[in-house]
């Protein structure tokens, strides 16, 4: 398996980003063409969209709430544990485009400064799914630039070689990844474009991971059984974390993550020990 990751991984080009690019360039153009380039216009001319989304999704909150913890690293992450064993490369492209994915996030945060739906209007014309967040980081979604960094090295590491099946697995990938960054918006966390730049912007993270993976060996490591005790420590915490929040919200995506890591931890021992 991780012999195909490697080879898919090395087909890919920089052109590659010139799609999320034209895409951004897109968003740009219309909001100014809309006159929404301040924080009080790109609101109010997502509002009617917001509503609409939301009103719709909200109406299974228990799915939409399951899902929408997918776009926590720790929740998504536990279910690729196991490819720490069969496809470690796929975890050295993770672990640079998360880190990218994180300084991304928290800067145009800080930099767009937009209000939440639960601080720009009123609490009671939308659903809440779950605890309101208010604040002034809208913009990007954090959980969306996650979601698409993680699926957009799934998407390439495992991409197929026929053309028909590729349409197909691209066509899967992203609509999975877009029913789970929209679950942002079904919760009453972000407005529409919050979720699509965010997932323009984890797709961009995703490619750089797999491209600095690619020129650098800084976490070659990774693949050497030695250094398994260092991810048998951080399943361990991550099992912890998770029985914590299974403690706190009774959600069924956190028992089925624990299984997850669980398994991948008995396996990572079971290799380590038998080495």
């Amino acid at each position: 398996m991780n012999t195909n990751v490697i080879a898919n991984f090395s087909k890919l080009r920089p052109s590659l980003f010139f799609l999320p690019l034209i895409l951004l360039i897109s968003i740009a153009l219309f909001l100014y063409s809309q006159h929404a380039l301040t924080v009080e216009n790109y609101v109010l001319i997502q509002k009617k969209y917001f509503y609409f989304i939301n009103s719709g999704l909200s109406q299974f909150p228990n799915t939409i709430y399951n899902l929408t913890q997918i776009g926590d690293a720790l929740i998504f992450l536990s279910f690729l544990s196991i490819l720490v064993l069969y496809a470690p490369k796929i975890w050295e492209s993770l672990l640079s485009a998360l880190l990218v994915c994180a300084l991304f996030s928290r800067g145009l945060k800080d930099l767009f400064h937009v209000p939440r739906p639960a601080e720009a209007y009123d609490n009671n014309s939308f659903v809440i799914i779950g605890k309101a967040l208010p604040g002034f980081s809208s913009l990007p979604s954090g959980h969306s630039i996650t979601v698409f960094t993680i699926i957009t090295i799934l998407l390439f590491a495992f991409m197929p070689k026929k053309l028909n099946y590729k349409i197909l697995w691209c066509f899967f990938i992203i609509t999975i990844g877009l029913l789970f960054v929209f679950t942002r918006v079904g919760v009453g966390a972000h407005h529409p474009l919050d979720v699509i730049t965010g997932g323009i912007i984890g797709y961009s993270c995703g490619l750089t991971g797999i491209f600095i993976s690619r020129k650098y060996k800084i976490w070659n490591w990774i693949n050497n059984k030695k250094y398994y005790p260092i991810f048998i420590a951080l399943f361990l915490g991550g099992c912890i974390v998770l029985i914590n929040k299974i403690c706190n919200e009774n959600l069924i995506i956190f028992y089925l993550a624990l299984i997850s890591l669980i398994v991948s931890l008995y396996k990572i021992i079971y290799v380590y020990v038998k080495k």
